[in-house]
């Protein structure tokens, strides 16, 4: 049974870390680029090594119809949930995706974050509707785990978590090595609390997140 003429996928790399941008990926692909990309073994970004999600991105990107990335810097993360929780920031951010691509995707798929996914998707399309309410909105299939049954979603994986992770090693050529980002990483976790000690929070670190806050009681009670 043949799939749509064009798919797309959307999915993220850094949600939880505490150090570093979100990246939302996005993939458009043909006919012809899925079998490309199956014959790869393209798979969600997860279950590839770094090494082989580095080779991976040239070949997704040469055979998408079209791809595209966003990033959310810790800063806008932080202003954001001044008023947005985190889901409602990424359906925002997937509207925002959509709403660039050049071509016309009969169906995109979309790995929702919320606990309901129909939920996700009513946000998604709520946030496109209120940006553009003249779009033509393509399907919009909202599922957990999508990055397991839709290349489309795998390959937008891919590219978001290399784009991701191209930006912490820059960070860390500055820094030095901060570990994953993730607060539940032994080296993160020290490396904020050195920069909670010492008064000096860098700007690619999320203010908002309560690992920093946690930190910064613990300082105030050795006091």
């Amino acid at each position: 049974m043949s799939g749509p003429e064009l798919s797309g996928g959307i999915d993220e790399a850094g949600r939880g870390p505490v150090i570093g941008p979100l990246i939302i990926g996005c993939v458009v692909l043909n006919g012809e680029g899925r079998e490309k990309l199956k014959d790869l073994n393209v798979r969600d970004s997860k279950r590839v090594s770094p090494k082989r999600r580095a080779l991976l991105e040239p070949e997704i990107k040469k055979y998408a119809i079209e791809w595209g990335l966003i990033e959310i810097s810790p800063k806008e993360i932080d202003v954001l949930r001044g008023r947005h929780s985190l889901n409602a920031i990424e359906a925002m951010k997937v509207a925002e995706i959509i709403l660039t691509l050049e071509s016309v995707p009969e169906v995109i798929y979309v790995d929702a974050v919320d606990n309901g996914a129909d939920y996700y998707k009513r946000r998604v399309l709520d946030y496109l509707t209120s940006l553009n309410n003249e779009f033509i909105i393509p399907e919009i299939v909202s599922e957990h785990k999508a990055d397991d049954r839709y290349i489309e979603v795998s390959a937008a994986s891919i590219l978001a978590k290399v784009e991701r992770d191209r930006i912490v090693d820059c960070l860390k050529e500055g820094y030095g090595d901060f570990g994953s980002g993730y607060p539940s990483d032994e080296r993160t976790s020290r490396f904020i609390s050195e920069i909670i000690r010492r008064g000096e929070i860098p700007e690619f670190v999320r203010k908002s997140w309560n690992t920093l806050e946690r930190g910064k009681q613990m300082k105030l009670g050795e006091f």
